[in-house]
């Protein structure tokens, strides 16, 4: 033990250097006589400060101390470095061999030059060999740094080593006291020279400051700041090196309007808490530490603003605000705290997202910035209608019903929530369809709109108060009015309209024209193409079109007819109930080729004529308005016949299962009939005098055949022309059935009686209608002698009109054959034979009697003259 303190301590500072492997032993030759004492010595000879001494080594500064010529070195106590968690944790961590970290915070401990420590009330600002540089990271294992360890200058602060204060108050002094002398490490030990320096003994470890945003969250008088600071604001107070922030106290941000703190409170907050920052902060040729504010200084911040400085007896004025705490030191800079915000008047404006913010928005403001569309609640000037769910009501609905955050579809969906312009109650009118700020596709880019409606349904509620709704949602409490906008809270978020189809699907009256849209393979043109509007016949629309006419349009092999009237159902442009019941007469060409006629009719009412079909066939329009993402869709009593559709004889026939009797005509060489054309010249019934189109064929089907021998039909040809002609009816006079509904081809009641084709030559040939006490309807031949019903009559089971022709004439399916009349021979000549007879009898008798009457005149009693008879009498 003798020995020991027998050895320099100067000499003792190099030994663990040379217990140490040999690649790190370096030879330092200290500038003073090797027998002097130094700061290293004083460290040994003190076992308060152990720690102190081994943390110098870890960091290799031994040599450092060594070279200093009249430093001071505020050396921790061991108590002071146990309780100190930085300093604490590197006195038994071995794995770091760089230790940049624990040198740095070892030179805020420590001054080039020797100072005399402060009276009572003074505060000495020295400046330490901290230089703050960014610190490499955690502990490494590379090989340490060569020597000397010496501070490098340079770093965050322009140059400009890191400042510490040292203050006396009521008999202590402190080191790294704040501006007020509060706080610090007190000074315990009696200062000592060492020789090379001043070992000043404190009973705390000296933090080095550490970054702005730090700096920030440490004081209570800048909590509100710290609070509203994202991580935008955060990465520039942490980043910026030589930066001077003027941070206001909490009280300041009182003048702000509530809206705005609210706002600045939220996470959407980004931009206005940068313009404040910029509007606070300087970078301008180094630090501006308080003591360059005398007497007086401008400085420009980063947002371009002047501020200017000015320094009294009492006070320090920064534009309007006053100086509370200066130097408030950190590693990037210095932050200053000050009474009020420097901000302009109007600098920061209340935007729609700040006010729906504060309104319990803040799902519906996420939403937005998922998808960036900051531009509808930030804009001021421009003018907006805003229908907002609030928060409460998103949850309610439920997160999973809703497209995905950042999606186009969510997109899609937020931007229907916007109305260009100021939509006020008063401006409000019940089914007034708005534009919105929704770009749809499916219109060629233009806006799509929603309907507004307007009721006073409730008992309760005053009559000057209206109930207001927007695309079925209603809204909640008065409407907020900011600046140039208008907010809505409506009760559920609003989804933009789909397509066309599945607009109409819900509607179950619809169903029957979807099947026919899906059978014709066109789901995917309605759906997609741009700009249209769908006019849906409801389901009894088809039973008025007639069985055999839907029949024919349904059917596999009719795929193109079906086609033609379903493109003829959807106009080519979007044609809202607006336009519609403001136009008078007006055309409107659709996706088939032709147009639809409107028409309005008594009672305000609307029709629709088709640009075929037969004469009479209208259609009247509900206008509905079910918006789809192509258009809009309306409702239709009728379906439409383009004129591109023929609905002739023989495909009603096919339709009416005719097969058999479809054939009959063409082998009776009677075609013309089922094209719907006149009969030719050269035929039998055109040399007959036979012109015309518009015959009604009764046809029965195929299974009315059954008890037929057809090939002994086949092969008598006048046989067939017989019964064909039976079966057709002569309506070619259109105006003898004004009366009929459009969708059948004769009156079926008893007034409906018909010639047919072989009338002229039969006295049997007409055909008549007759309706039944079950409701049927029955067709026989007229004035036939009764059957039975067996032969001479059939009953009606479906028809449909034909539009050759003139829209007169078709098919009428019928069960059973009509056999055309032919009387007995005893019917056909025994009735005359026996008439003659008795005509012959009746003569003789006739004869007789008068010759026996004559008779009876010669043979009568005679009376004589008196005198009787001379002789010239007798001659």
């Amino acid at each position: 033990m003798l020995l020991f303190h027998l050895i320099p301590l100067s000499l003792l500072a190099l030994l663990p250097y040379s217990l140490a492997d040999p690649s790190e032993q370096y030879i330092f030759l200290p500038s003073q006589d090797t027998l002097s004492t130094t700061l290293v010595d004083k460290l040994s000879e003190d076992p308060d400060y152990t720690t102190l001494l081994r943390l110098l080594q870890r960091a290799r500064l031994i040599p450092t101390l060594n070279r200093l010529d009249g430093a001071t070195l505020f050396a921790p106590t061991n108590d002071a470095i146990h309780r100190h968690a930085s300093l604490s944790r590197f006195s038994s961590l071995t794995g770091d061999n760089v230790n940049e970290q624990l040198r740095q915070e070892l030179f805020y401990h420590l001054l080039n030059y020797t100072v005399a420590l402060p009276n009572d009330n003074d505060i000495l600002v020295t400046k330490t060999l901290h230089f703050p540089h960014g610190y490499p990271g955690p502990p490494s294992e590379d090989p340490p740094p060569s020597p000397p360890w010496l501070p490098i200058p340079g770093g965050s602060l322009g140059g400009e080593p890191q400042r510490l204060r040292v203050g006396s108050r009521n008999g202590h002094i402190n080191v790294g006291v704040d501006a007020f002398g509060k706080g610090g490490a007190r000074v315990i030990k009696a200062p000592v020279d060492a020789g090379n320096g001043l070992l000043v003994g404190i009973d705390g470890v000296l933090p080095v400051p550490p970054s702005l945003s730090s700096v920030v969250s440490t004081y209570p008088s800048t909590s509100y700041f710290h609070r509203i600071l994202d991580s935008a604001v955060i990465s520039r107070l942490n980043e910026t090196a030589e930066l001077t922030i003027f941070v206001p106290v909490d009280s300041a941000w009182n003048a702000l309007h509530p809206i705005e703190k609210l706002y600045l409170e939220s996470e959407f907050a980004t931009d206005d808490l940068i313009r404040i920052f910029e509007m606070h902060a300087v970078v301008h040729r180094g630090v501006k530490w308080s003591e360059s504010f005398k007497p007086a200084i401008n400085l420009t911040t980063l947002n371009g603003r002047q501020i200017n400085i000015v320094t009294t007896s009492d006070k320090v004025i920064i534009s309007d605000a006053e100086l509370i705490q200066p130097d408030l030191y950190a590693s990037n800079g210095v932050m200053h705290t000050i009474s009020s915000l420097l901000i302009p008047e109007g600098t920061l404006q209340l935007t729609p997202e700040k006010f729906l913010l504060t309104l319990n928005c803040t799902n519906f403001i996420s939403m937005i910035h998922s998808v960036n569309l900051n531009r509808f609640i930030n804009d001021t000037h421009a003018k907006y209608t805003i229908l907002a769910p609030q928060d409460d009501v998103i949850s309610a609905y439920g997160n999973e019903d809703l497209p995905e955050k950042g999606s186009d579809d969510l997109k899609r969906l937020l931007k229907y929530h916007f109305l260009p312009g100021r939509w006020t109650p008063k401006t409000l009118k019940d089914g007034l369809l708005i534009e919105t700020a929704l770009d749809e596709p499916g219109l060629a880019g233009k806006l799509q709109v929603l309907e507004a409606s307007i009721s006073h349904t409730l008992e309760s509620q005053a009559p000057d108060v209206p109930s207001i709704s927007f695309a079925g949602a209603s809204t909640i409490g008065d409407p907020i009015e900011v600046n140039n906008t208008v907010i809505y809270f409506i009760s559920r978020p609003l989804f933009p309209p789909v397509d066309s189809l599945q607009v109409a699907l819900p509607m179950l009256n619809f169903s029957s024209f979807l099947a026919a849209i899906f059978s014709a393979d066109l789901a995917d043109i309605i759906k997609t193409n741009p700009r249209t509007t769908l006019l849906v016949p409801h389901n009894d629309a088809f039973k008025r079109l007639g069985q055999l006419v839907s029949a024919h349009l349904l059917a596999s092999s009719s795929k193109a007819d079906l086609k033609s009237v379903i493109l003829h159902h959807v106009i080519d442009g979007v044609v809202y109930t607006g336009d519609l019941r403001n136009s008078t007469a007006r055309t409107y060409p659709t996706l088939e080729g032709s147009d639809l006629h409107v028409e309005h009719t008594k009672g305000h009412s609307i029709s629709l004529t088709p640009s075929g079909g037969w004469p009479g066939l209208r259609s009247e329009l509900t206008p509905m308005n079910l918006l789809s993402s192509t258009g809009v869709v309306h409702e239709l009593s009728d379906i439409f016949i383009p004129r591109s559709v023929h609905l002739t004889v023989g495909k009603l026939a096919k339709a009416a299962k005719g097969t058999t009797m479809t054939n009959l005509i063409i082998k009776a060489g009677m075609e013309w009939v089922l094209n719907g054309t006149t009969p030719p010249a050269d035929s039998p019934w055109g040399q007959s005098g036979i012109s015309g189109t518009g015959w009604t064929l009764l046809c029965p089907s195929d299974d009315a055949f059954k008890k037929v021998n057809l090939t002994r039909l086949h092969s008598d040809k006048t046989a067939m022309q017989l019964i064909v002609g039976q079966h057709l009816l002569d309506t070619r006079k259109s105006a003898e059935f004004s009366e009929i509904p459009n969708n059948q081809p004769v009156r079926f009641d008893d007034l409906g009686t018909y010639e047919t084709l072989i009338s002229p030559e039969s006295t049997h040939g007409d055909i008549i209608f007759r309706g039944t006490e079950t409701g049927e309807i029955v067709v026989g031949i007229k004035n036939a002698p009764g059957t039975g019903g067996k032969m001479d009559w059939a009953k009606v089971t479906a028809w449909g009109r034909a539009t050759t022709g003139g829209g007169t004439g078709g098919v009428v399916q019928i069960d059973r054959l009509l056999v055309p009349y032919e009387p007995p021979l005893f019917v056909k000549y025994g009735f005359p034979a026996v008439v003659a007879v008795f005509g012959v009898l009746a003569i003789c008798l006739f004869f007789m009697g008068v010759r026996k009457i004559w008779r009876l005149d010669r043979t009568e009693a005679t009376y004589e003259p008196i005198g009787g008879f001379g002789r010239e009498d007798d001659n």
